[in-house]
């Protein structure tokens, strides 16, 4: 039996629910989109607890803070599963299905992709209900819904957690700041003197990537209109924020692993305006209540670009074909489409947003119109 949503058709609540797993093990944009999902469950079972089945990074995140996840039970590396982590002590898969199937899960949700991998450690989870994605090749769970490339994330896993009869309540993913996100914050950025804009230039994805001097172009525009410049990054990204650092030619404040990710989000928090290509920080800045500007991919911006406009502007690069190869990179999701998805190629796809674009955008947004929020 289903019953009408905001979203469509949900399924009659589970009966007797006390646990609740929740597989999603990835980076830090995909746990962002899974977060509505998060608070459905919670809504839709106020008394049962949730256990994000994650990394390591998502339990020192998650610790001491409000939100739906009450616990993190972290799962090995594993391939289709997650990626280790820097200096992290191997572990064994035997050894963790033991303890999951010790907490007697009475549902075990994938949320974490197309199902190969993850659909058969749902299922030694032995919960009593599982539900998630299947993509064409991978095998069923209880309950599950096709995974198709171009849909929202955060609609996709919202979909999954209508199967087990959690309606939506929000699309827009929200993370708590807590007292020590914005303490850690002020200690490493000192007090706010001027408004805060943060620019983040890279992504993991090199193809994600806007050029640095073209960040460093905003940087220098907006320290000329009297904002404080931070310039966020990762170790790995060290390179592309001293680029940026180097052809700004007027100050700005390299933020290089200075900051955990708790602090991060406590500097977006209180930043006037995040800059960012299409990464985990962007996503974050969105999420503690920073306005942003991001630089999408066209395919990315189906997917991930965040659906409000009243913070929010998403500056879109439409080029589909490799730069180098000429390939169609767009995602062969049906045999007789064209384009294969992939090249070997990793330049970016980004290098036609023009400058003038993200600074419209960004000055939009740092200075509204009377009457806009």
């Amino acid at each position: 039996m289903v019953a009408p949503s905001l979203l469509g058709p949900v399924a009659e609540p589970v009966p007797d629910v006390a646990r609740i797993a929740v597989l999603r093990a990835n980076a830090l944009g995909d746990f962002i989109f899974v977060l509505p999902t998060l608070d459905a469950l919670r809504a839709a079972y106020p008394q049962a607890e949730i256990v994000l089945i994650g990394a390591p990074w998502h339990a020192k995140l998650w610790r001491d803070r409000p939100g739906p996840v009450d616990r993190v039970l972290v799962v090995p590396a594993a391939d289709g599963i997650r990626r280790p982590e820097p200096d992290e002590p191997p572990a064994e898969m035997a050894d963790f299905l033991a303890a999951a199937r010790a907490e007697r899960f009475d549902l075990a949700l994938q949320v974490h992709g197309g199902g190969a991998n993850s659909n058969p450690l749902m299922a030694a989870f032995g919960a009593r209900v599982t539900a998630g994605l299947r993509a064409e090749s991978a095998p069923a769970l209880d309950r599950w819904t096709r995974y198709v490339y171009y849909q929202h994330e955060v609609i996709r896993y919202l979909e999954v957690a209508a199967l087990v009869g959690a309606p939506a309540t929000t699309i827009v993913p929200t993370l708590a700041v807590t007292a020590a996100d914005r303490a850690e914050a002020a200690e490493v950025l000192g007090p706010v003197r001027q408004p805060r804009v943060a620019l983040h230039p890279g992504a993991t994805d090199t193809r994600r990537r806007w050029p640095a001097e073209r960040f460093a172009e905003v940087a220098r525009e907006l320290v000329g209109d009297g904002y404080e410049v931070l310039v966020t990054g990762t170790p790995t990204e060290q390179e592309v924020v001293d680029r940026v650092v180097a052809a700004a030619g007027v100050p700005v404040r390299p933020q290089v692993g200075t900051l955990s990710l708790g602090g991060l989000a406590g500097c977006f928090a209180d930043c006037a305006l995040v800059v960012s290509n299409d990464t985990g920080p962007l996503h974050l800045a969105a999420a503690v209540g920073a306005r942003t500007v991001g630089v999408y991919w066209v395919g990315n911006l189906i997917n991930s670009g965040n659906p409000l406009r009243a913070r929010h502007r998403p500056i879109t690069s439409w080029t589909v074909r490799c730069p180098v190869c000429g390939v169609d990179c767009t995602p062969g999701i049906y045999p007789h489409r064209p384009g294969d998805g992939e090249c070997p190629h990793r330049d970016s796809f980004v290098t036609d947003v023009p400058v003038v674009e993200v600074l419209e955008a960004a000055r939009e947004l740092l200075r509204p119109e009377p009457g806009a929020p």
